[in-house]
């Protein structure tokens, strides 16, 4: 296992970070997993050096919280493990029960804590930017969570560039501790990260870490998947020709090494100048493994030409771009690609 320090910070965290969004309970969704589905998993990830966890409040409607966390518990020690939770959805109905108001940002990470049985967590993130609140409000209400020793750290999620600057802005006026990690999606089939968030992160000293290296399973070559098959967000953010195409060119590379799908994919975000870490939300331990060896795989000039030459710009994935997907065009195939499908 490869490890990091995480943006401006102190702390060192794996280069794989283990996503739990699909542990918790399948009365939340249909591809959740339950606490002893989910043990092998975890246990498989901490045995391969991953100290790096990530949950939300939100997941499971918090039962996701309980359940990788009693799992934790059995596993490795608490100072062994950085982990991660968000608030900002919510695991109730209310007016009150979700955004990042003062009041449900202290209100959450006392129910987190509590969910997890722990006195704090490492890394407390902002699910996603909420215009309806001050951002002094929230930026204010994180600053006494860290410290009231609740939480170590603070980081950001799913945000525009101009959103994180707003913070970073409000942190500098009023002296109050800064996030250092940025979650954002990023993968062979949603590059835009790349124009202004990924190089402002780097100019700004946070961490970059990736989620949905796969694009929601796309990637991986399984369109029948359970996942593929019953998440409404999949269909949303990747039914464009376009990324049928790019995970056309990822299976392409794949059979020309006799590898995994998942494994080129991941090893193209691995690879990826501007990312420092990569969720991994795996549903077997075989899973886990083709991040494990992505993180050994170099993919040489064509087939990063290959894996990159259908992308063209798209709208931001975000909560507030949802169903205005532009459709795209790709670019022709190279001809050492090109050889291969006129023989097949």
């Amino acid at each position: 296992m490869e490890y990091i320090r995480l943006g401006h910070s102190g702390l060192q965290v794996s280069k794989l970070c283990l996503g739990t969004m699909n542990m918790g309970t399948p009365d939340w969704k249909p591809w959740i997993f339950d606490e002893s589905k989910s043990e092998p998993i975890v246990k498989h990830a901490l045995d391969a050096g991953v100290n790096f966890i990530d949950l939300a409040d939100f997941y499971s409607a918090g039962v996701g919280e309980e359940v990788v966390c009693r799992i934790l518990k059995r596993l490795v020690r608490r100072e062994d493990v950085v982990i991660t939770t968000k608030v900002g959805y919510g695991t109730r109905p209310g007016i009150n029960a979700s955004g990042h108001s003062r009041k449900h940002i202290l209100d959450g990470i006392d129910a987190s804590l509590k969910r997890m049985g722990m006195d704090y967590v490492d890394l407390y993130m902002l699910h996603f930017y909420d215009v309806n609140t001050p951002v002094e409000e929230v930026m204010g209400a994180m600053n006494d969570i860290v410290r009231a020793g609740k939480a170590r750290y603070i980081g950001v999620s799913t945000m525009l560039t101009g959103q994180l600057a707003k913070i970073l802005m409000a942190c500098e006026r009023n002296g109050w501790v800064k996030p250092i990690n940025m979650q954002l999606q990023l993968n062979c089939a949603y590059r835009e990260e790349e124009r202004e968030m990924i190089p402002f992160c780097r100019d700004q000293g946070l961490g970059v870490s990736v989620f949905s290296p796969l694009a929601r399973g796309l990637l991986t070559g399984d369109a029948n998947s359970t996942r593929n098959q019953t998440d409404f967000f999949t269909q949303q953010m990747y039914a464009d020709e376009a990324s049928f195409e790019i995970a056309r060119s990822v299976q392409r590379v794949a059979q020309r090494r006799g590898v995994s799908n998942a494994q080129i994919a991941q090893a193209w975000v691995l690879q990826h100048s501007g990312v420092d870490c990569m969720l991994v939300g795996a549903d077997t331990t075989a899973q886990f493994d083709s991040a494990l060896a992505a993180l050994d795989t170099r993919l040489d000039d064509e087939e990063i030409f290959e894996l990159e030459r259908n992308y063209t710009p798209c709208d931001v994935i975000n909560d507030y771009t949802a169903g205005k997907r532009i459709l795209r065009v790709a670019r022709p195939m190279r001809e050492a690609f090109a050889l291969t499908e006129a023989v097949a």
